[in-house]
């Protein structure tokens, strides 16, 4: 079994390698800003890598975990450009420890606009990240 702090100790190292392990084959990633879902370790990982090159000064604030240890909430705060947000990583762990689920929502809404706006400038880089990582 994975420690359950082994995700956030990844992102606060800036350890993406390290991130991306933690995901599983078949991971279900619900963006903030995107209707439909994305499933899949290596598209998930390209939009976690993407969002590290957007956001600014990220910081994990809190962390609540359910009563199985299998449910995470980890709060954040992040700018992307000059517009401030408070956010929440809500992550479920698979049998393996793995994680088969991965949500985030952002406020205020300027920020959660702010963050549409950034990542639809490099989905395609994103995108083709994904599609190289899948191969």
């Amino acid at each position: 079994m994975i420690p359950k702090r082994a995700f956030r100790e990844a992102v606060e190292a800036g350890d993406l390698d390290a991130v991306e392990a933690l995901l599983s084959d078949d991971v279900v990633f619900t963006s903030p800003v995107v209707f439909k879902p994305y499933a899949g370790k290596a598209i998930t990982a390209a939009i976690l890598r993407g969002v590290v090159r957007v956001f600014e000064d990220f910081r994990y604030v809190r962390e609540l975990t359910g009563t199985d240890e299998r449910d995470h909430a980890l709060v954040f705060t992040a700018r992307v450009g000059e517009r401030e947000l408070t956010g929440c990583d809500f992550i479920h762990l698979d049998d393996n420890g793995l994680i088969d689920e991965f949500m985030v929502m952002v406020r205020p809404l300027s920020g959660a606009q702010a963050l549409a706006e950034a990542m639809g400038a490099k989905f395609d880089e994103i995108a083709a990240e994904a599609a190289a990582r899948s191969v």
